[in-house]
């Protein structure tokens, strides 16, 4: 098959999950038929089946944005999309399945009038296996997506509820925001392998599910920098394989010197080829990759493959003029990494989004720290529980292979749970998701609230929008007053939680407002020149580099989005003062944290 199809000009062509490429794919990205359903009648009326759709949308750009020929930013909470999938260009004897990168929020897919499932959540990847209601001829894919944009309850991250974007909230999305795909497999096929890194011991460790419980034999191929390390083959009993390979057997002088070890500055990683037999034939193969890289925190300290690592971030919202959540493409996505490490800093933490798999790709690949948050709801109720746990259980598990994410982030400065402060099941919810995600990944910080109210955390992190370099310096000059401070009048621990020796990083601060062009906005602190503004963002950045508690700062922020123009660079990317001058004053933090 590959990744062609009949239409010769398809947005975001590129594999959407490179962690786990197959040879064979087909993007469904493009023109589709599309309509609104404001009076939510399409159901009733089968629209499934049959309907005029009046309008044209290029999947996958949200109706709200320029890129899907629609732009339209009113509210539309019931959308509709139809396309054709031509039988020809299947395979007979494969199965069949449907991928969505993302679609907010509530979707349903009909193929050829019959359903073929429905998923509820805005930002995790989900598929659907339709092999059985494929035909020869034409096949006809339908996707339903409901969005109830006044709902609070609803997860939605900086999605704004009313008409027009204010403060620091944006424009909303609405149905298909990222690579809508088919994939053909084997009549047996590898559903899910989870890699973990034993930096300590020099071993990989898998965990591998078939998705039938049978037996076959998995093959598996390791290798780095062209050198195999292993070469094994896997008997798969009742669809699952649990395996541990060790890696120095070839690489003593690399080992030596810690060069296998992944980091921003040295991303090394390692290749995987799988291939599955079942019964002598083979069933299926993938390529995938890992990289030997231990997140840790010892005496309160946090370290990064056993060394100690000061995390210089930027926060980042994901959004483009163009395309709101939706990168245009991936030089959008290699220029948005290149562009921070230039100006010296090597990570992001991902505000009120889950980007999609090729931006993991790209931070693994050039060496890019990830934070990885959750889409906040604004209430708390046992309807939100209901539906923010499952969501964010399908993230970790879809990105927990990927070396570049140091810390899962579940809540952000007490969004759905505002009474964290004394309410003892907003708590229990809080404290909750940081087990529930440390019960799935033990490898990684977990950041229980960031920003205040904290309950269980592996990292004490405060956002602080004090603009005053003195104020700051004083503030985290000591461990008595950085405790007792309350930067945005939240105490940093909820009641009955406290202190337990955690790492400290400032993980909002900044946000200097410099207007370069014609964008209006705010800020958290006014610069008039580039000048000013250089000089506000050193003060800043010193007033923390002088804190002997501070092990990392996440910067506000990487881009101007909308009404904020309190970003590094503009909506559209371009520096406001030269990227050189930024890397020195990051450099000059740098130094003084060695």
């Amino acid at each position: 098959m590959g990744a062609h199809t009949d239409q010769p000009d398809i947005p975001k062509n590129e594999y959407p999950r490179p962690q786990f490429r197959r040879q064979d794919w087909m993007n469904l990205n493009g023109k589709w038929e599309f309509g609104f359903d404001d009076k939510d009648v399409g159901k009733r009326e089968k629209w499934y089946l049959s309907h005029p759709f009046s309008r044209q949308i290029t999947v996958p750009f949200a109706y709200q944005t320029e890129l899907s020929g629609i732009h339209d930013t009113g509210f539309h909470d019931v959308v509709w999309y139809r396309r054709s999938i031509d039988g020809r260009a299947l395979e007979p004897g494969k199965r069949y399945i449907l991928h969505f990168g993302a679609c907010d929020y509530r979707t349903e897919v009909w193929v050829n009038g019959e359903w073929a499932g429905a998923h509820v959540g805005g930002h995790s990847s989900f598929s659907f296996e339709i092999t059985d209601f494929l035909r020869d001829g034409e096949n006809v894919l339908v996707v339903r997506a409901g969005d109830d944009s006044r709902n609070l309850e609803q997860p939605r991250g900086k999605q704004y509820w009313k008409q027009e974007s204010a403060s620091i909230f944006y424009t909303r999305t609405t149905g298909i925001w990222q690579t809508v795909w088919l994939e053909p497999v084997g009549s047996q096929f590898i559903r899910q392998v989870w890699m973990t890194p034993d930096v300590d011991r020099k071993m990989i460790g898998m965990e591998i599910l078939l998705d039938q419980k049978t037996e076959a034999r998995l093959q598996v191929e390791i290798t780095y920098q062209g050198t195999r390390m292993v070469c094994d083959t896997v008997t798969v009993l009742n669809g699952k394989a649990v395996r541990e390979w060790k890696l120095d057997q070839n690489l003593n002088l690399e080992w030596e010197h810690k060069s296998y070890e992944w980091t921003p500055e040295h991303p090394v990683l390692f290749d995987v080829h799988y291939k599955l037999e079942s019964q002598g034939t083979a069933v299926d193969e993938a390529d995938s990759y890992f990289a030997m890289r231990k997140v840790s925190v010892e005496n309160g300290t946090f370290l990064l493959n056993n060394r100690p690592y000061y995390q210089k971030m930027l926060l980042d919202q994901g959004y483009w003029r163009g395309s709101l959540m939706t990168a245009p493409d991936d030089e959008a996505l290699i220029k948005d990494i290149t562009l921070c490490k230039e100006m010296g800093f090597n990570g992001v933490r991902k505000h009120q989004k889950v980007e999609e798999e090729r931006f993991l790709y790209w931070a693994d690949k050039l060496g890019f720290l990830v934070w990885e948050e959750c889409a906040n709801a604004y209430l708390y109720s046992r309807e939100y529980i209901k539906q923010m746990i499952p969501e964010w259980m399908e993230i970790v598990k879809r990105d927990y292979n990927h070396p570049c994410i140091v810390a899962w982030v579940p809540l952000n400065e007490s969004w759905g749970v505002d009474n964290i402060m004394y309410r003892e099941e907003e708590q229990a919810h809080s404290a909750c998701m940081y087990y529930l995600t440390r019960s799935m990944d033990s490898t990684r910080m977990v950041i229980s609230n960031d920003g205040w109210n904290h309950t269980k955390s592996d990292l004490l992190t405060i956002h602080d929008y004090t603009c005053d370099p003195a104020v700051l310096k004083e503030r985290y000059g000591n461990l008595e007053c950085l405790l007792s401070s309350m930067p945005a009048n939240r105490t940093l621990f909820a009641h009955g939680y406290g202190y337990e020796g955690q790492p400290v990083i400032v993980s909002e601060f900044g946000g200097v407002a410099y207007r370069l062009n014609q964008d209006e906005g705010w800020g958290y602190a006014v610069a008039e020149s580039g000048e000013e503004f250089l000089k506000e963002y050193e003060g800043l950045i010193a007033a923390l580099a002088a804190s002997p508690l501070v092990q990392g700062f996440v910067y506000t922020q990487l881009c101007d989005v909308e009404q904020e123009i309190n970003g590094l660079l503009t909506y559209d990317r371009e520096p406001k003062v030269p990227v050189e001058t930024i890397r020195k004053v990051n450099l000059q933090c740098f130094l003084q944290k060695k």
